[in-house]
């Protein structure tokens, strides 16, 4: 068997475990191949490698042996939750991904695909708004993608949440009318 397949079957043998909330077993030391492959399959663009990261994230202490950093700032300097938008946990697992890739000197070949993970996320938030309002989060998930993107961090302006505030407003009104 090859190593890619072998280290592409543990990533996702160990995302399904997450998932279940297993981990490794205890007597076994973790190796820096381990922890990327964990760290991999946890950072990809799918709903289901988000869903094996907040399995994990809701049970750190079973991944305690590969000394993942699951601080986060949120959104850093914007809102978590722009216009009522539950950005929280994308931006969470966002940083998850660029701290703990910091951490093993693997940032730089993976800060594309950390970044656009983000954006999925976000989107995958605002397909769970009603079709009047969506228009202002998905707004509001690209300027957050693109501020990641060129910047490293989220940082929006007012005029990024005025335009969106009134996509919103508007959004909201149509809902109204079509009721």
């Amino acid at each position: 068997m090859s190593r890619r397949l072998l280290t592409t079957l543990t990533a996702s043998t160990l995302a399904v475990l997450a998932f279940l909330g297993f981990a490794a077993p205890a007597s076994a030391a973790v190796t820096p191949e381990q922890k990327l492959s964990v760290l991999s399959s946890w950072t990809q663009t799918s709903a289901s490698s988000y869903n094996a990261w907040n399995a994990a994230r809701t049970n750190q202490a079973a991944w305690a042996e590969y000394a993942f950093n699951w601080s986060t700032d949120y959104c850093s300097s914007s809102p978590d939750n722009p216009l009522g938008f539950n950005f929280e946990l994308s931006c969470y697992r966002h940083d998850f991904g660029y701290r703990n890739y910091k951490a093993v000197g693997q940032f730089d070949p993976n800060k594309a695909r950390l970044d656009s993970a983000f954006y999925e996320d976000l989107r995958r938030v605002c397909a769970t708004y009603n079709a009047f309002v969506r228009p202002a989060c998905n707004s509001l998930a690209w300027t957050y993608y693109q501020a990641v993107r060129a910047f490293g961090s989220v940082i929006i302006n007012q005029s990024d949440l005025d335009k969106a505030a009134k996509l919103k407003a508007d959004g909201e009104r149509r809902a109204a009318a079509a009721r």
